[in-house]
């Protein structure tokens, strides 16, 4: 699609609505379009010959027929009339909705804006009634406007000087912002503190091959092959204590925290692997016996 027609800022001046000007100037579409024919601009020729219509109404209807031809054909010079048709009285919609919203953008600019718009998406007119164009462009226009306000509002656009504030010594510091911070840091050393509390707490009651994985690895600062070593246990392993270690602090934490119980009893220290299989070996008639001379318990005497 070719590049939007820009004419200088005195196309944006309203001129006296010349008939007989825009003669020559549609019949250039027949040179630009070969396909277009005298008899396709009949009906532009027919607005301009038709008296009891105002300049207004000319103009919207005309406006809407070149609309459309630029809609079918990308016509430059369909885009530059309508520019020229339209520039004056859509510059003033679109300062007057700047002066609504008391904003001090530059008219001219917005409505290079607007154009874009109406180059960009031909597509979506429809030139069903003849004052369609009219309608459409004003729709653009508001939309568009809107558009350029949201943008400065985020800060892309510029500030008028009159609306900075008086600069000011970073290094100053007011009472109240001493009192401010030192309430923070108070606060803040507070929430540490009990933070710590709980952690150390909860620590305590893990298995001692799980606080011992857990300070080597983040208070000595080992990398993990490290410290499986110094534990005797597979990497995969430790990685495993670590996690269920972590997992059981913050659990019980947050359970402070939400007003529950924390939920984590002192663990126990696993069993040596001998006294494993020494358990495993004793037959099972004879659990709960207390020594090796004395009645098996729940045993019935003759």
């Amino acid at each position: 699609m070719t590049p939007p027609y820009q004419p200088g800022p005195d196309a944006l001046i309203a001129p006296v609505f010349d008939r007989e000007a825009l003669r020559p100037k549609l019949a250039e579409l027949t040179v630009e379009l070969p396909t277009m024919t005298p008899e396709d601009l009949a009906p532009m020729y027919a607005l301009l010959d038709d008296q009891e219509r105002d300049a207004d109404n000319v103009r919207d209807a005309l406006s809407t027929l070149l609309m459309d031809v630029f809609r079918l054909h990308e016509s430059r010079i369909a885009f530059g009339l309508l520019y020229e048709l339209n520039g004056p009285h859509l510059v003033q919609q679109v300062a007057s909705r700047l002066r609504r919203y008391q904003s001090r953008a530059d008219a001219r600019d917005v409505l290079q804006e607007v154009f874009f718009n109406i180059h960009r998406y031909p597509h979506r007119f429809n030139s069903e009634r003849e004052d369609a164009f009219r309608v459409w462009s004003s729709m653009i226009v508001r939309n568009t406007v809107l558009k350029h306000l949201r943008s400065r509002s985020r800060g892309r656009g510029e500030v008028a000087i009159d609306d900075l504030p008086e600069p000011t010594e970073e290094n100053v510091r007011s009472p109240l912002g001493d009192v401010v911070e030192a309430e923070s840091v108070e606060e803040c050393n507070r929430v540490y503190v009990t933070y710590l509390h709980l952690y150390m707490h909860f620590f305590g009651q893990l298995s001692d091959r799980e606080r011992r994985a857990i300070t080597l690895v983040e208070v000595e600062d080992m990398n993990y092959r490290q410290a499986a070593a110094d534990l005797g246990i597979k990497l995969e392993n430790l990685k495993m204590v670590i996690f269920r270690a972590r997992r059981k602090i913050h659990r019980s934490m947050r359970r402070v925290f939400d007003g529950l119980s924390p939920d984590l009893r002192p663990a126990r220290s696993p069993k040596p692997r001998h006294e494993k299989y020494k358990s495993s070996s004793v037959p099972s008639h004879s659990l709960g016996t207390t020594d090796r001379t004395g009645p098996i318990l729940g045993e019935v005497k003759p």
